[in-house]
C-alpha cells in the first residue's frame, strides 16, 4: 500500500470518532488532499468552517505532534507527484508579490532548519571518510539536481582532483562512466521530482561494483535505497521551483569540511592555482 493510502486509510480509520468539525476537516483533506498540504492550519480550518485549534487536535488524534507534522506528511504524499502546471496553481492564493516573496523565503528558512536537526555527526564523517577513500569520484545529477551536481563536481575537482562531473554532453552518461570499478564512488544527487535516469544510473553504478553516496531529500527516496550512506536535506516546494537552498548549503558544509581535512594538501595546492588566475587574468583585480 503506497503513502497517500496509509494515510487515508487512517483518516477513514479515525473519522467516526471525530468531532462534527473534525470530520469536516477529513473530509476535505480525503477529497482535497493536494490542497490541503499546502494550507496553514488557519487557512485550512477557513475552508472548513472551524477553528485553527480544531485542525490541531484533527492532527494530534491522527498521531501527529502538531498541524506542521501533518502537512509535512501531505506534502511527502505529493510532491513526487504535481505536475508543473498542478504547483503553479499552488501559489495562486498569493495576493501580492511581497506576499509571495516572504512566502517563498520563510519556506526555505523552514527547510534549511529541518536540514539541520537531520544531520547526523556519524554520517557526515562516513562520507567524507568514502570520498577520500575512493579512488576516482564520479558526481552525478540530472535535472534539477544538475546545478547541485555542477557545484559539489567543481569544488570537489579544485581540492582532490580525481573526478568526474557525469551529465548529459556530447558522451552519454554511461560512456562517461565506463570505467568506474569497484575502487570508485558515485555520489548521486536526486530531488523531487525524482529523474527516472539518475535512478537507472545509479542501478548501473551498484551493479559495477561502485560505493554509492545519495544526497537526496528522504531516507525512502529511490535512490537513497540503493545507497550505501546517504544524507538528507529538506527541499520541501511552495512553488513550481524546486527549493534547492538547504541541499546547496549542506554540498557547501560538506565541501568545506573535506577541505579541512586535507587543510596541508590543498594548501600547496591553491598556492599555484593563485599563481595561474594571477598569470592568465581569471579574475578582474580592480574589483
Amino acid at each position: 500500500m503506497d503513502e497517500r493510502n496509509d494515510l487515508i486509510l487512517n483518516i477513514q480509520k479515525q473519522f467516526p470518532k471525530l468531532s462534527k468539525g473534525q470530520k469536516r476537516i477529513a473530509q476535505f483533506i480525503i477529497e482535497n488532499y493536494e490542497k490541503a498540504a499546502f494550507m496553514t492550519a488557519s487557512k485550512l480550518g477557513m475552508e472548513t468552517s472551524v477553528s485553527e485549534s480544531t485542525v490541531v487536535r484533527f492532527a494530534n488524534n491522527l498521531g501527529f505532534e502538531g498541524y506542521p507534522q501533518l502537512q509535512r506528511a501531505l506534502q511527502d504524499i505529493i510532491k513526487t507527484k504535481l505536475t508543473t502546471v498542478q504547483r503553479v496553481d499552488m501559489g495562486k492564493e498569493y495576493s501580492t508579490d511581497l506576499e509571495i516573496v516572504e512566502r517563498i523565503m520563510k519556506s526555505d528558512m523552514d527547510n534549511m532548519r529541518h536540514t539541520i536537526e537531520m544531520i547526523n555527526a556519524a554520517k557526515i564523517e562516513t562520507v567524507i571518510d568514502m570520498i577520500l577513500n575512493a579512488e576516482r569520484i564520479y558526481v552525478l545529477g540530472l535535472r534539477s539536481s544538475k546545478s547541485l551536481a555542477d557545484f559539489l563536481g567543481f569544488y570537489l575537482g579544485l581540492i582532490l582532483g580525481n573526478v568526474v562531473l557525469v551529465g548529459h554532453g556530447i558522451s552519454d552518461i554511461y560512456e562517461q562512466m565506463l570505467r568506474i570499478s569497484d575502487k570508485d564512488l558515485l555520489i548521486g544527487l536526486s530531488f523531487p521530482r525524482y529523474s527516472s535516469r539518475s535512478i537507472e544510473v545509479t542501478r548501473y553504478a551498484k551493479e559495477q561494483g561502485a560505493k554509492i553516496v545519495a544526497i537526496t531529500d528522504s531516507e525512502i527516496s529511490p535512490i537513497a535505497n540503493m545507497a550505501d550512506e546517504y544524507l538528507t536535506a529538506k527541499s520541501n516546494m511552495a512553488s513550481f521551483v524546486d527549493s534547492l537552498v538547504a541541499p546547496l548549503s549542506l554540498l557547501n558544509a560538506l565541501i568545506v569540511a573535506i577541505g579541512m581535512r586535507e587543510k596541508s594538501d590543498i594548501k600547496e595546492h591553491f598556492n599555484k592555482l593563485e599563481t595561474i588566475w594571477e598569470k592568465y587574468k581569471i579574475y578582474d583585480g580592480d574589483y
